[in-house]
């Protein structure tokens, strides 16, 4: 693992994996976390509830009073409220949690502050990612290919979720087909500098790596790695995530890392 990353990041076991939240979660009184749900089939499609339930619990014991969104939007027919129940979020909700379907809350435009814009100058999404205190990006661990070309998604590629499909959609009105065009590599420098900047913790589910022979994000096979990786730095982790879990470091995150010097 490189040894100069400027942001630490925890590589742990899955079975050993206790959250340690940023410093933003401490006196949050709203959290918001985006869990990788948008699909009614299990991880590691979608991450598992093992990872997630431990996010929330280190979320809940270092702030007993915070308010916890899980904010998520499906890529499937299905239901955010099915897929969670078929995956048993609800059993790992308290009180001071509840689940928010993206697609149904009020939107605003992020200016894109990047020095060079690939496609949007501005992103609509929830406008509750500015009213939050603290945001975390609960990713699972995976390799589809779109052209040939390998793509890992990971805590970045997991906020694809959070646009909503009335406006980003393609061919597929279940889908965000416009967030693939000129390419999805170079739509995540725009994703990461209009909602990715503003998140304040990464967490992506290495316990099982999902591969795709193509695009298809939902169907493929799993090769068990057993680690979970979690930092304040989403790029930082998504790097570590590909090092460690045997995958090329994804191109977009050098080109972003240039774009924010």
């Amino acid at each position: 693992m490189n040894n100069k990353l400027k942001f630490p990041v925890q590589v742990t076991d899955t079975n050993e994996f206790i959250y340690q939240p940023p410093t933003a979660a401490i006196n949050a009184k709203q959290i918001l976390v985006k869990p990788n749900l948008g699909y009614p089939v299990a991880p590691p499609v979608t991450v598992s509830m093992k990872v997630l339930g431990a996010v929330l619990q280190g979320l809940r014991s270092c702030n007993p009073h915070a308010e916890i969104l899980i904010v998520e939007g499906v890529c499937s027919p299905v239901s955010l409220p099915e897929i969670a129940s078929r995956n048993g979020l609800y059993s790992l909700l308290d009180v001071g949690m509840q689940l928010l379907d993206a697609d149904e809350l009020p939107l605003k435009e992020y200016p894109n502050l990047s020095p060079q814009p690939v496609r949007f100058k501005t992103m609509l999404a929830p406008a509750i990612l500015e009213e939050v205190d603290c945001r975390i990006s609960v990713g699972a661990f995976k390799r589809t290919y779109i052209n040939d070309k390998p793509l890992i998604s990971a805590s970045l590629k997991n906020l694809y979720g959070l646009f909503p499909r009335s406006r980003y959609k393609a061919r597929s009105p279940k889908s965000r087909g416009q967030l693939h065009r000129p390419s999805v590599p170079l739509i995540l420098q725009d994703v990461y500098f209009t909602i990715g900047h503003l998140f304040n913790g990464a967490v992506v589910d290495g316990n099982l790596k999902f591969i795709s022979a193509d695009w298809k994000p939902d169907k493929g096979k799993s090769i068990e790695l057993g680690k979970v990786f979690a930092g304040e730095d989403m790029l930082t982790v998504d790097r570590v995530a590909c090092e460690i879990g045997g995958e090329t470091i994804a191109d977009y995150l050098d080109a972003i890392e240039s774009l924010r010097g």
